[in-house]
């Protein structure tokens, strides 16, 4: 979420006829279509952060700003060149990283919470805890994981870290 993605092209030959066939999982489709003949572009119903990108001796690419759950989905190329037509497919998947906090319920157990996250965060405890994490499930794609500490036994120290473990990234929180 946030980041910019860029998606190209097979460049084989002069291309004559360039289209980008989108299907978001959320939204209508949209299609960019270049024309070299004419040196023209054509675009229906995409959002405004999607836009053709052209570098000189590079395919015309597509770039995709401030990525968003909402762009995710399946997106194709097709080509048409001198030699011959081409086709490229993408499934776009936007990971979103969880807000991470850590704090003591109304008994004083401390609590893990990554917050929003896609795909769902794991996580651990130092030290171990036997612990399971519950998942709530929001409308937007993302999910919240909730872990309260549980202590193995009774020689446990007094200071726990959670640590969240996600396809964005690692972190860490330390509580006393």
């Amino acid at each position: 979420v946030g980041d910019r993605s860029v998606l190209t092209c097979p460049l084989k030959g002069q291309i004559y006829f360039l289209t980008w066939k989108i299907t978001p999982k959320a939204g209508g489709p949209c299609t960019l279509v270049y024309r070299l003949d004419t040196n023209t572009t054509h675009r229906t119903t995409c959002s405004d952060n999607i836009n053709w990108t052209f570098r000189a001796g590079l395919a015309p690419a597509l770039e995709i700003w401030q990525v968003g759950i909402a762009q995710e989905g399946n997106y194709s190329c097709e080509v048409a060149s001198l030699e011959g037509n081409f086709q490229m497919m993408y499934h776009l998947t936007v990971l979103v990283p969880p807000r991470l906090s850590l704090y003591c319920d109304e008994q004083g157990s401390p609590v893990c919470e990554a917050a929003a996250g896609k795909p769902p965060a794991q996580l651990s405890w130092v030290p171990e805890s036997s612990s399971t994490a519950e998942e709530k499930y929001h409308d937007n794609g993302t999910v919240t994981v909730l872990s309260k500490f549980t202590a193995c036994d009774t020689n446990v120290t007094n200071v726990t870290t959670c640590m969240v473990s996600h396809p964005a990234g690692n972190w860490s929180q330390t509580i006393a």
